[in-house]
């Protein structure tokens, strides 16, 4: 075998090379969680509670002889946060190489801002003098799942709920588009009473729009108690401070919902919830996408190539392919492997405190830019669809036999109401129609041969499978309940 010759090491290329897709080739579709759940997000939290906790401290004089701070100094220490950007990153990265330990870096980030103060407010002020106050009665963890617990609400609030109710929009749209178009329905595949295009797509809407509401509805929980969430060294250093409900009011002056009892770890919990109804979503979405590519290849939909914005195929160019929905169907199922892996996850941990929580959080970013990537697909797939009501008449016209189901339930009532001559209707339609094609003149023959009540048979002569959509068109109206 030939020695393969030296090559550049792609590891040394300036800019970096991405590793994952989500930071190369799809970076655009989800670029809007990096603001939230990336590493140098989690940092700015984390500057950010430690910041608030200083000043919740400083201004409810929970520390004796602690000075107050001014409103100038609270603003310097909240423009820490609000001005966090590449060079403060890099400076972290710095810090964190010497304390192999990112929270630690980010106390002694907070520190050298507090000592260089005086450059900005003038020699009197008290910022360098409280030094000491910065993360004092913290873990690690009283940080972090406050930090995340921000970090994620914002990403559901500002990013995933936006984009995941404008799918679930664009489906309802379709639906009252379609309301009255009927189509041959398919339960195991086989043809079935008749529906309308957009009732089915209103049936996707209205169980997306339920976990939609779900989510909506989440608690995001937090805790700042200390090392195993004892309030111990606090209460041994501030005996007469009323802890817990310094600690409440901190943790809901952050937005969140408060936890009083935890080990040294906020237990996740809510984290597990949240990722459990986001899968769920995504599994509904999933089965949009796999139905509307169905519908494609039944010749229900049509596909503008413009629309889709690509090459159908690369050797048969008649070929438009249905790439948004396998690509959406792809990327649904890795984030929610994901999610499920961080719900499962992150419900254990050790005793009062293990780190698999740690590395496991990291990938939080990762499974809600999966998701965020398989919405933007099934957007752009859904606006370049044109639904072909021709088709769907032919198709219709091709199965009368559908309408067994409508003869025989009429025959049912009509013997009910002592009718004679309506024995044993499901067997006689199954005589009929079972194994093989009915079209309109038999199946007008047989009812008319049934000695069914005029207006019954007059009403079940005029039906075809189009007409037999029930009040499908009306269950549309659903979705604005």
């Amino acid at each position: 075998m030939t020695p393969m010759p030296p090559r550049t090491s792609l590891a040394d290329a300036v800019p970096p090379v991405a590793l994952g897709p989500l930071d190369g080739r799809y970076r655009g579709a989800v670029v809007g969680l990096v603001d939230h759940l990336s590493e140098a997000a989690l940092n700015r939290a984390r500057l950010h509670v430690e910041v608030e906790w200083l000043v919740h401290l400083t201004d409810n004089r929970v520390l004796p002889g602690a000075p107050t701070l001014s409103d100038g100094e609270k603003q310097y220490l909240r423009a820490v946060v609000t001005t966090f950007g590449a060079l403060e990153i890099a400076e972290l990265a710095s810090i964190e190489r010497e304390t192999l330990h990112d929270v630690k870096a980010v106390e002694y980030l907070l520190k050298r801002r507090l000592a260089t103060a005086p450059e900005a407010l003038g020699p009197d002020t008290v910022l360098p003098a409280v030094s000491e106050i910065v993360h004092i009665f913290c873990t690690s963890e009283d940080i972090n799942n406050l930090s995340y617990a921000l970090t994620v609400r914002d990403a559901v609030a500002q990013v995933w709920l936006p984009a995941a109710t404008g799918v679930t929009d664009d489906v309802a749209a379709l639906a009252h588009d379609h309301a009255a178009v009927p189509m041959l329905a398919r339960t195991h595949g086989q043809a079935a009473t008749p529906v309308t295009l957009g009732k089915e797509l209103a049936v996707l809407a209205h169980r997306l729009r339920r976990q939609l509401a779900r989510i909506g509805r989440a608690e995001y929980l937090g805790k700042i108690n200390g090392a195993t969430g004892t309030y111990g060294a606090h209460a041994v250093s501030v005996p007469d401070a009323d802890w817990e409900t310094i600690a409440r009011s901190f943790v809901e002056g952050l937005g969140l919902t408060w936890n009083p009892l935890t080990t040294q770890i906020e237990s996740h919990d809510w984290q597990a919830e949240l990722y459990a109804d986001l899968a769920r979503f995504n599994r509904v979405l999933h089965n949009l996408a796999t139905d509307v590519w169905t519908y494609i290849s039944l010749g229900y939909f049509r596909q503008r190539l413009s629309a889709q914005g690509s090459t159908g195929s690369s050797t048969m160019p008649h070929k438009v392919n249905p790439i948004r929905f396998e690509n959406a169907e792809a990327n649904l199922e890795i984030s929610c492997a994901l999610l499920d892996t961080l719900g499962a996850t992150l419900v254990t941990s050790r005793l009062q405190r293990d780190l698999t929580d740690s590395t496991t959080q990291r990938n939080i970013g990762v499974a809600f830019g999966h998701s965020i990537l398989a919405i933007d697909n099934v957007r752009r797939g859904l606006a370049g669809l044109d639904a072909d009501a021709t088709a769907m008449a032919a198709d219709l016209d091709a199965n009368w036999e559908v309408l067994g189901e409508a003869v025989q339930s009429a025959m049912r009532v009509a013997a009910i109401a002592g009718v004679e001559g309506m024995a044993d209707p499901y067997e006689r339609l199954k005589e009929l129609t079972r194994g093989r094609r009915v079209d309109g003149a038999s199946m007008r023959a047989f009812i008319l041969g049934l000695g069914l009540p005029a207006d019954v048979e007059e009403r079940l002569a005029a039906l075809t499978p189009a007409g037999y959509t029930g009040l499908a068109a009306g269950l549309v109206g659903h979705l604005d309940g």
